[in-house]
């Protein structure tokens, strides 16, 4: 694929080549994210000013904004500090135009004694008299063509007019070129949308509000664009991380089934039905690349152990990696039982591993011996080798964006991935940034599970929440208490943290309490998390570390301390840490009051459902895409029209429409694959271009 299409030239040419713009305009708009001609077409208006025109001020009820001709009467300059006025006329009611700062040489070349002029701005009554106070338009009668009825409003930074971008606009909008059409012609005439020129003209020149809104025709199209560009790009990641795929893994069923009946219970249908989804993945030629979601406790782990085990028996190796070593401890205790039901050999790799250890464990490894490794992205180093890896599965706390996604496929040449994640994220993101995977759902929790009872409690009554403690932990329970963020400060957070374990310290008892902080060496962390799951401490006082999979079945009771300041998502995973084992466990959620309208939404939200899934829609409702995920690691597209909250339903259609073009043109050299191809170079999705390339 050479280089951007000519037709396209215009659009990519230097802002300063629009009329009206300067290098200092040029500089300001840089600051919005518009640095060619194309970024104009696509900073639509946000509002609009309806500009149409009336006879007369008479009928109008200010404040208001008004478009009327005038003739014009006399001047009055200011006599001291006041403003400069000039009297005007309508067809039936005389009023005054009003100017602070102006000089008077100016005023009367704009507007001459005697002369009509259109003039169009916001009229207020004055000590009982109507008043214009500079107008935004004054227009001579030949000029009133040029104002439209209905006045479209940019977003500005501070140092740019509306006249100046609505002028560089109208420079961008001529060259905008008529693009073959890459839409599926059924889609576009069952959703009624404007040619792709057209819907770039429309969405410039709104004739009423109701031509703002996300759901007019042209700004659906404009959305879809942008969503379908995207999708196209995540497909061609997809089929290029497939294309590579060496070994089709059959299972026999039988070290899983030697697990299944080791098991105290039977997998939900949802877990069965994602067993079967990744089995016949590993049996097709092709790669996989599976995303399993699942809500908290749904019962992943069971999930990828199946797909470890089904890699086993079909002569290869799995490996488990996740984010932490404590993390990778906890896996590795927890599937060793399993392990053992099936007679496979798991071991654990970390950073800690040395020396003997280690080249033991890496000899086992390269040898084929070794069947199951867990371990962090140690595992990734030089010196690992496998016998014949066919399945990585990854444990992803902090989200891999695609791009780390595609490097971790080069390394196992032929290695099927999947990806586990615990946060339930909404159908529209997980579209967005997981669009390049096929995505399995974990929705049922396994039985046995009991609920967890939540309560929200003012920090007022915090003696009696340490007395309730006090006596939980005398019956033998042990409990997490989490402090607050503390304005995302490390240090503040540590030092409220020591306060409050110094505080339950005197109240319980110096060995009942412990302590974990970001601040503390690995090794203190380790040992105290240690002791907390040995039960030699029955309180750990924690800031948020402990929010990532931690497994302690004993804890029955957690402690939110300023609930208020944690997300919804924090929320329902840290509340996800209890409930595991056979006690009842009770979520304490305590806030300082007031509550805003918003942490009190939130709060409700958490007593009134344990569902991850609602929560998250919930909390995308509130808080929008951004944040959900926290833009830095989201690695989230960043839509300039299309809105993922409130467009699910296109981003889904997108991506259907997306791998349908690619599995009947994969390098885009049809009719309406080159069409697509001018898509993806207008909208700069140049990862997209040079997987092309490389196809």
């Amino acid at each position: 694929m050479t280089g951007r299409p000519e037709i396209l030239f215009p659009l990519f040419a230097g802002l300063e080549t629009l009329p009206g713009i300067g290098p200092r305009g040029a500089q300001l708009m840089a600051g919005m994210g518009v640095e060619r001609p194309r970024d104009l077409l696509f900073l639509l208006p946000h509002s609009g000013v309806d500009r149409s025109r009336v006879a007369t001020l008479r009928d109008v009820v200010p404040p208001v904004v008004v478009t009327v001709e005038v003739t014009v009467g006399s001047h009055f300059p200011p006599r001291g500090k006041g403003p400069y006025r000039i009297m005007v006329r309508d067809a039936a009611l005389e009023f005054q135009l009003v100017f602070f700062h102006a000089r008077g040489d100016y005023l009367t070349g704009l507007l001459p004694t005697g002369q009509r002029r259109l003039i169009s701005g916001r009229v207020e009554l004055f000590d009982g008299i109507a008043q214009m106070a500079h107008p935004d338009h004054v227009l001579r009668p030949d000029e009133v063509a040029a104002l439209p009825a209905y006045e479209p409003v940019y977003p500005l930074t501070a140092g740019l007019t509306q006249k100046q971008v609505a002028k560089a606009v109208a420079g961008a909008l001529t060259r905008a070129p008529v693009l073959p059409e890459w839409i599926d012609a059924a889609l576009l005439q069952r959703e009624g949308w404007p040619s792709w020129h057209e819907a770039v003209a429309q969405a410039h020149a709104p004739a009423a509000q109701a031509d703002l809104a996300a759901t007019a025709p042209a700004r659906m199209r404009l959305a879809y664009d942008e969503l379908f560009a995207h999708q196209i790009t995540l497909a061609l990641a997809r089929a290029t991380q497939r294309r590579g795929k060496g070994v089709a893994s059959i299972g026999t069923g039988q070290l899983q089934g030697r697990v299944l009946s080791s098991l105290p219970y039977v997998p939900t249908g949802a877990q069965t039905r994602a067993i079967m989804e990744i089995a016949a993945d590993l049996a097709a030629p092709l790669r996989m690349n599976r995303l399993l979601q699942g809500d908290v406790g749904a019962g992943k782990t069971l999930v990828a152990f199946m797909a470890l085990l089904t890699v086993v028996e079909a002569g290869g190796q799995g490996v488990l990696m996740a984010p932490t070593e404590i993390l990778a401890r906890q896996h590795h205790e927890g599937l060793a039982p399993l392990a053992t039901a099936a007679g496979v050999r798991l071991d654990i790799l970390t950073g800690r591993d040395k020396g003997a250890e280690r080249a033991a464990k890496l000899r086992a490894l390269a040898e084929g011996q070794l069947q199951i490794l867990v371990g962090t992205h140690a595992v990734f180093q030089k010196d690992v080798h496998f016998h014949d890896l066919r399945l990585a599965v990854i444990d992803e706390q902090h989200r891999f964006g695609v791009a780390q996604r595609m490097e971790l496929g080069a390394k196992g040449a032929a290695a099927d991935v999947l990806v586990m994640t615990a946060t339930p994220i909404p159908r529209s993101l997980a579209l967005a940034s997981y669009g390049d995977m096929d995505v399995s759902v974990l929705d049922e929790k396994p039985a046995g599970r009991k609920p967890i009872r939540t309560a929200l409690l003012p920090t007022s009554r915090m003696d009696e929440i340490v007395a309730r403690l006090a006596q939980a932990v005398a019956e033998g329970r042990q409990a997490y208490w989490v402090c607050p963020l503390v304005e995302e400060s490390e240090v503040l957070d540590y030092a409220s943290a020591e306060a409050r374990f110094q505080h339950l310290r005197a109240a319980l008892g110096d060995q009942v309490v412990g302590l974990v902080h970001g601040q503390m060496p690995i090794p203190d962390k380790d040992a105290a998390m240690a002791r907390f799951v040995a039960g030699d401490t029955r309180v750990l006082v924690a800031t948020t570390v402990i929010e990532v999979g931690v497994n302690v079945p004993n804890a029955s009771v957690m402690v939110i301390e300023r609930a208020e300041t944690f997300g919804l998502a924090q929320l329902h995973q840290l509340r996800g840490r209890v409930g595991r084992g056979a006690a009842d466990s009770t979520c304490l959620m305590l806030y300082q009051a007031p509550l805003s309208d918003s942490a009190e939404r939130r709060l409700k939200v958490l007593r009134e459902t344990e569902d991850g899934f609602r929560i998250s829609e919930e909390d995308l409702a509130m808080r929008g895409a951004g944040d959900l995920i926290g833009t830095a690691q989201s690695g989230l597209p960043r839509f300039r029209v299309a809105d993922m909250e409130r467009q699910a339903g296109l981003m889904a259609l997108a991506q259907s429409d997306a791998r349908a073009l690619l599995t009947r043109d994969p390098a885009l050299q049809g009719e309406r694959g080159r069409a697509a191809r001018n898509l993806l170079w207008l909208l700069d999705q140049d990862r997209a271009i040079r997987l092309l390339s490389v196809g």
